[in-house]
């Protein structure tokens, strides 16, 4: 009898130079999908993916293409190896659009230069500078919420991903968020430090962003995904495309809410999370939220093992 699993997709942060390559050392696959992802491109994504520097692999507009290829890699692997289908899938912000292609609710190369443009619009509404990201370890909702109202002072500043229990991001103006970090620790905070994102997503400074992605998504043929998809936005499964591409429209300048999916996924009693991405960011912050387990396939190991579960 097949276990009960879901599949979850990192978003950025979960990039490294060198990711994959044991993978891809044993299976040409992994290489394969990301020569696909570059012709659709024209851009070397295994390259900058393998040899950096850190600093091209972290802007936003190569990050999300480079992310989504090393996901679909492998999401094709798992399928090639003969693991289970998934009941339900969920991505963290650009993570939704993983689980899009892994769906077959859009074509992958098609989902490649989306994700490409989707970053240049992000990097474009705000100058590098102008904007800031904070993790906040340590204080619950309604206090961050609070000292976001409080300090914003007529700039942005709110929460944008909703990562675990305890730890929040919050983004908005770079000034507005160097206030709230110098505030948080006062306020109990375990931790409130800048991250190293070159754009302040989720929040209302996307706005701009989103109008262009709204336009380029219309041109985009979606179809009705094949797993049940748990949207970032509303928590909640949609299968008409128009919602999902509004979805994904309202997902640009609203926060991720990471906690609330996973709690979604644990009430469907799953066995096991599956992380199908770079790294095992989500398993980590998992733990905080459900019992249920979250194995990450990122090397041969950990795929064999996530097999065998």
């Amino acid at each position: 009898m097949s276990k009960k699993i879901a599949f979850i997709f990192p978003g950025q942060g979960s990039q490294a130079v060198g990711m994959l390559s044991t993978l891809a050392a044993q299976y040409p696959l992994i290489q394969e999908t990301f020569a696909e992802a570059s012709e659709a491109l024209q851009l070397d994504l295994w390259q900058l993916s393998q040899k950096g520097p850190a600093e091209c692999l972290n802007q936003t507009q190569q990050t999300q293409p480079v992310l989504l290829a090393a996901s679909v890699a492998l999401w094709r692997l798992w399928q090639q190896a003969g693991g289970m289908s998934p009941l339900f899938m969920a991505g963290h912000s650009l993570g939704e659009y993983s689980a899009l292609v892994c769906a077959n609710a859009i074509d992958f190369p098609t989902a490649i230069r989306l994700v490409a443009a989707r970053g240049r619009f992000m990097q474009e509404a705000v100058h590098e500078g102008v904007g800031a990201m904070a993790a906040i370890v340590g204080l619950d909702n309604t206090q961050l919420h609070t000292l976001c109202h409080v300090l914003s002072e007529g700039q942005v500043l709110s929460p944008a991903n909703y990562n675990s229990i305890g730890q929040t991001v919050v983004a908005g103006h770079r000034e507005a968020v160097d206030r709230l970090i110098a505030k948080a620790k006062q306020a109990g905070a375990k931790l409130a430090k800048r991250i190293a994102v070159s754009v302040p997503s989720h929040c209302a400074l996307m706005k701009p962003a989103a109008e262009q992605l709204a336009h380029y998504l219309k041109t985009i043929p979606f179809s009705s995904p094949q797993y049940s998809i748990i949207n970032n936005v509303d928590v909640r499964v949609e299968k008409k495309t128009d919602a999902i591409k509004n979805a994904l429209v309202r997902q640009l300048f609203s926060p991720v809410r990471w906690v609330e999916i996973i709690q979604w996924l644990q009430q469907k009693q799953l066995e096991c999370l599956i992380e199908c991405g770079s790294g095992n960011i989500l398993a980590g912050l998992n733990k905080h939220t459900t019992s249920i387990p979250t194995l990450s396939i990122h090397n041969s190991e950990t795929l064999q093992r996530a097999l065998m579960a």
